[in-house]
């Protein structure tokens, strides 16, 4: 197996591929369709997966990672969709680490990257949503406070993914007003929090129950304290590391929507070919044909905005926010499309657990509202790209 040892800076994206399809080649239909059905979280794969150090691809090679970029991880996280699973069960240790990497002082990183990439401390979750900030994030009510050489958070968060398997949380919180009203998230600082052994009555959890299966909390702080040099970089500039992190997450959904594009098209195209009716395949007819290739050039458009994003946001180019939202948006329209034409498909069929097109069909769903609506997509578009006025 390829594994974080063996993969080197000038690896091929076929070596990441290859390395991805190491662990995924593992883990068949049957895994996933037990998983769903106890509404389990999937550990085996997620521990093979950080075996292999898929989640440290993004983590410098000084710390045990790969040294590689959003392009590598995007790989990566594509393959697990098209292998029939979901990105989510990892993703955020990806571009949640993106942040201590960019942002977090020597210390920090030195203290837990390498814990990361061992496999000493479990993946990694990001604690940002909260009730009532949800895209609106510069209104957060979360706080932490100074109390000595400590913080003492208090707050609610919604829709945590994760948080029961993960040992490590980078969580936004308020450390001060903001002193400039045009800029509401100033005085938003992000931290990284080691939740081993804390105390329940401190920082509680309730699963989220939801249609598919990723395993998504309501988290409750009262009193949380935490030491000082869980601060990541500089205290009220959280806001401004958050979008780091964003960017890297909208890019790395868009391939896992690409992931689950194809395997919608790979799932419909097989079946069309194989389901005879009125003595012909179904294949044949054009009302089967054409919503699979219209849904297919979609994704191939989609798939070519990913991979400008992700080389953008490598570079560190400018435009790198605009691409990888219009990356996410095209992958989420095109995959769902995708993911109705084989629904239509497979008709009655699709419906039936055994062939696990309505799990996928759940599961893709998401894509739609989280982690960023279409709607706030075109927003920053319409604004912040095109120059029109501010609608929001």
């Amino acid at each position: 197996m390829t594994t974080v040892e063996s993969m080197a800076p000038e690896a091929t994206l076929d070596d990441v591929l290859q390395a991805a399809k190491a662990v995924t080649s593992r883990f068949s239909d049957d895994y996933y369709r037990e998983v769903d059905e106890r509404d389990a979280f999937p550990e085996e794969f997620a521990k093979a997966a950080e075996k292999a150090g898929l989640h440290s691809v993004m983590i410098p090679e000084e710390y045990g990672g790969w040294g590689l970029g959003v392009t590598e991880a995007s790989v990566i996280t594509e393959e697990i969709n098209r292998s029939g699973g979901a990105g989510a069960a990892i993703h955020a240790a990806m571009f949640a680490m993106g942040i201590v990497v960019g942002h977090g002082s020597d210390e920090l990183k030195k203290k837990w990257l390498p814990q990361i990439t061992s496999g000493d401390v479990r993946l990694t979750t990001f604690a940002l949503t909260e009730p009532n900030a949800g895209t609106e994030t510069s209104k957060l009510a979360t706080t932490a406070r100074r109390d000595g050489d400590d913080w003492v958070f208090n707050g609610q968060k919604v829709f945590i993914s994760r948080a029961a398997y993960t040992d490590l949380m980078v969580i936004m919180a308020r450390t001060s007003p903001s002193p400039d009203p045009a800029k509401p998230g100033l005085g938003i600082s992000c931290f990284l929090v080691d939740i081993r052994d804390v105390d329940p009555a401190r920082l509680s959890m309730k699963k989220i129950p939801l249609i598919f299966n990723h395993h998504t909390y309501e988290l409750f702080i009262d009193d949380l304290r935490v030491p000082g040099d869980a601060l990541i970089g500089e205290e009220g500039m959280g806001f401004k590391y958050l979008f780091d992190g964003l960017n890297a997450e909208r890019i790395v959904i868009a391939a896992e929507c690409i992931g689950d594009g194809r395997w919608f098209v790979d799932r419909a195209v097989k079946y069309a070919n194989e389901r005879v009716l009125f003595g012909k395949p179904i294949g044949a007819n054009q009302g089967i044909q054409h919503p699979i290739a219209k849904g297919y050039a979609h994704l191939e458009a989609a798939d070519a905005m990913r991979w400008k994003a992700a080389a953008a946001y490598d570079a560190k180019a400018e435009n790198a926010g605009a691409l990888a939202n219009m990356a996410k948006f095209l992958a989420a329209e095109a995959s769902w499309e995708l993911a109705e034409a084989c629904m239509q498909t497979h008709g009655g069929f699709g419906l039936a657990k055994e062939y696990d097109i309505e799990r996928k069909f759940r599961d893709n769903r998401v894509f739609q509202v989280a982690p960023v609506s279409p709607n706030m997509v075109l927003n920053y578009l319409s604004h912040k790209v095109l120059g029109m006025p501010k609608s929001y």
